[in-house]
């Protein structure tokens, strides 16, 4: 068996050597021509002329092309085609495509990038949540997911909070930038090489602008250098640059974004503003909550309204509430329209919803994990307090022994005790500690998207091709899908080799996201071997069978493992896979199959907010304990140790490595990864220099990740559970630590702490807790002395002339 075993990623070997080839590491095929684009020069306004002439000056520059030579639509959107290819009239966002250059080298593309004149008439953008409300600007309607009566729930309430969350976006930061290579074809064919997670959307999209059928179009992704998300939708205007150039000129056409030019244009995680209200008893369990949350979709709808939807799923991470009102709105602004990333809006929502939890304890006095365990939701299936605001029972709810567990392994008793004894004495700085859950839903919530395709071909010496939609961005799906397969097929893992992800061999497949791609594309591909297996058993039980000792054929007793075949029933007659698919051929038995997967049991109802979305849920804790320096807001976080429910790890030493990059990329959410705008909507952090990913010394100094083993999710593949998205919101430890340090600086009192709490965040927020304490303290000093003073003038006081004696 090779499920279940840490072997090696397919192509460890080739990226840690350079051998793993990236699109800009492909051979320059002849006559290629490279690709670029000139940007809006505003970030609203009107265009009123492009002037090529300048640049088709320039030698070695072929061509600048514009919506004019668009032969198909000029409109794409992978909900509604809301948004231009290239500026065709309204500009909204700062270098948004206008035109496209090619030319026959890098340098000759950017000289005539450079020469091309466009003239628009500027417009006063809107930029940010603010201006957009203010204005009532929005991309698509208002979703809503309600349950019970919020009187009531506000009727058993004995305290209230309320209050107002910020939280920035996030730069997805992928290694190699957005880049695509067409080369034409006959017959107008276009053959799209592309750095994109989803290549059928590429294929349709390009389908779709050049004027073309779809069966004209292949798509083709070998892998990527990081995605996530980043490349789901956002890969496809990278796509058209060189599908336009390649049908316009019949020659290839390269484009490879600068990574000033990637983070500049392209979209990121949505900006968030969080409203709440919060009813709760002394014990700090929650009687009634209201959630409303804003986000920045930026220019066009893109996938804006699918996040939303997410965080509203989201917005009870893992605790129950019997009276519930979530609400949210995507709102437009004039900046790249923001897209997936990792988590695709559950990290705002448990955000949202940890910043609660974490102000009712403070609100209390009480013990913040004690809070949470009280309102987690009840591992008892029949009970009331095990579905969700939306109608789905959480199954398989180890969330209180997960608790329970890493409780005690990371002593949090005694680290909290610490922290509180170390505030009360240190001037300096301030300790926090902090656990927190996550309970992560896996599917599309689109539910067509829940749904896979695999192509398995057995060769007669043996070996095995296997073909689906996934696409590998470095998280070691072909990896487990090879696993997977040589398992079903009995034969050892280095036999099999998953293909080049191809819109030619695998259609209308769904983008590898929602942490599902294991899930869908492995399942689809066990189908097709089992096809196989029972084939290639019928012809071995004939082979097998023995009339005259009475071993009759049967299929059934046919064994499979380790590249031999043999008869249960008779282990010394076997055979080697080799030898009987050698067979197989000569006897005219197919040895290709094709499966398809749809994830059975998963529906929602959008216009009543209830319905089963998920197939199941990834669920675990992390304990985050950190230092903050007072004077300088500086962060230093001491310990995370991560406990997760994955099932059955098809490879634990990939979803270990997925688990840990999850948790930094979310620290690096809540703490050091901060989008700073300019007035004109220019990005200002737009580069490595200037944009702060966590590096080496960001992390925990004791960083511990264990999975807790087990098998109820045997409904799934090999009883696994997907690791891609739920680790990131584990790094919301961090970010309720520093509440909790923040929380000793003045007991009882909210602090405002947006995220990320950078250290001049942080530093803020210690500002603005000190003043308040220092006024509550001044104005308790005045009323003590108010009233000494008058105890001491009455004991003084000169008689009356009345009350004098005679």
């Amino acid at each position: 068996m090779t499920v279940g075993r840490s072997i090696p990623h397919d192509s460890a070997r080739a990226h840690v050597t350079g051998r793993a080839r990236f699109l800009d590491d492909q051979p320059r095929i002849d006559r290629e021509l490279q690709v670029t684009f000139v940007g809006a020069p505003c970030a609203r306004g009107r265009l009123v002329g492009i002037d090529a002439g300048p640049a088709l000056a320039e030698p070695g520059v072929f061509a600048v092309l514009t919506a004019a030579d668009i032969t198909g639509h000029n409109r794409f959107g992978p909900v509604i085609p809301d948004e231009p290819f290239l500026v065709d009239d309204e500009i909204h966002y700062l270098g948004q495509p206008v035109a496209v250059i090619a030319a026959e080298t890098t340098e000759a593309a950017e000289r005539g990038r450079r020469k091309v004149v466009v003239e628009v008439v500027e417009e006063t953008p809107i930029l940010g949540l603010d201006a957009a409300l203010a204005a009532g600007q929005f991309l698509g309607p208002e979703r809503a997911i309600r349950r019970g009566d919020l009187a009531v729930g506000w009727a058993e309430s004995r305290s209230r909070i309320a209050g107002t969350l910020d939280c920035k976006g996030q730069e997805q930061f992928y290694f190699e930038s957005q880049a695509a290579l067409a080369v034409p074809g006959e017959n107008d064919e276009i053959w799209v090489h592309s750095s994109t997670q989803n290549p059928t959307e590429v294929q349709r999209v390009v389908a779709e602008v050049l004027g073309l059928g779809q069966h004209q179009v292949v798509c083709e992704c070998k892998r990527m250098g990081g995605a996530f998300g980043g490349k789901e939708t956002q890969a496809a205007i990278p796509a058209l640059m060189a599908a336009l150039v390649a049908q316009r000129s019949g020659r290839p056409a390269r484009v490879v974004y600068s990574k000033d030019d990637d983070m500049r244009v392209t979209g990121k995680r949505h900006a968030y503003r969080a409203t709440y209200r919060a009813g709760f008893d002394d014990d700090g369990r929650i009687t009634a909550l209201e959630l409303d949350f804003r986000s920045d979709g930026g220019a066009f709808l893109d996938l804006s309204l699918a996040v939303l939807e997410r965080t509203l799923l989201h917005a009870d991470n893992a605790y129950y509430f019997p009276h519930v009102a979530v609400t949210g709105r995507v709102c437009r602004t004039d900046t790249p329209p923001n897209t997936a990333f990792r988590g695709f809006g559950g990290p705002q929502a448990l955000l949202a919803i940890e910043n609660v939890v974490e102000e009712i304890a403070i609100h209390l006095g009480k013990d913040p994990a004690e809070v949470r365990r009280l309102n987690l939701y009840d591992p008892d299936e029949t009970s009331p307090r095990a579905l969700t605001h939306y109608g789905q029972v959480v199954k398989g709810n180890l969330l209180p022994e997960i608790l329970e567990r890493l409780s005690s392994e990371c002593g949090y008793t005694a680290r909290r005790e610490s922290a509180i004894a170390f505030n009360r004495q240190s001037r300096t700085a301030l300790r926090g500690v902090a656990l927190v859950p996550v309970k992560f839903g896996i599917s599309f919530t689109n539910r067509t998207l829940n749904q896979a395709n695999a192509l398995v071909n057995v060769y007669v010496d043996g070996s095995v091709q296997v073909s689906t939609g996934a696409t590998e961005m470095g998280q070691g799906v072909n990896t487990k899908i090879a696993q997977l397969v040589a398992d079903a097929l009995g034969v050892e893992v280095e036999t099999v080799t998953v293909m080049t992800t191809s819109t030619e061999k695998n259609n209308n497949t769904s983008p590898t996201a929602a942490s599902a791609s294991t899930d869908l594309n492995g399942s689809a591909a066990i189908r097709a071997c089992a096809e196989i297996r029972g084939r290639l058993a019928d012809l071995a039980a004939a082979r097998f069978a023995d009339p005259g000792s009475g071993l009759a054929a049967a299929s059934d007793t046919v064994r499979f493992d380790a590249g031999a075949v043999w008869d249960s029933r008779a282990s010394e007659r076997r055979m080697t896979f080799a030898e009987l698919t050698e067979l197989a051929h000569r006897e005219r038995v197919d040895l290709g199959a094709r499966g398809f997967y749809a994830t059975p049991g998963i529906d929602f109802d959008r216009d009543t907010g209830r319905g089963s979305p998920f197939f199941y849920f990834t669920t675990g804790w992390a304990f985050a304990e950190v230092r903050i320096d007072r004077l300088t807001g500086e962060l230093r976080v001491e310990r995370l140790q991560a406990l997760l429910d994955i099932g059955r790890p098809i490879n634990p030493g990939i979803d270990r490595g997925q688990t840990i990059g999850g948790i930094v990329q979310g620290i690096g959410w809540v703490t050091t990864e901060d989008l700073c705008y300019g007035e004109r909507g220019e990005l200002l952090s737009a580069s490595p220099t200037t944009y702060k990913i966590p590096n080496i010394t960001d992390l925990p100094e004791i960083f511990e990740v264990a999975f807790l083993d087990n098998d109820l999710n045997r409904h799934n593949i090999a009883a696994s559970k997907a690791v891609g998205e739920p680790p990131l919101m584990l790094g919301l430890a961090v970010w309720v630590a520093i509440k909790d340090a923040l929380a000793g600086l003045a007991p009882g009192k909210q602090s405002s702490l947006a995220a990320p709490a950078t250290p001049e965040e942080i530093l803020r927020a210690v500002t603005e807790l000190e003043r308040t304490t220092a006024q509550v303290t001044g104005q308790l000093t005045a009323q003590v002395t108010a009233q000494v003073t008058a105890q001491v003038t009455a004991s003084h006081r000169t008689p009356a002339t009345s009350d004098r004696p005679t």
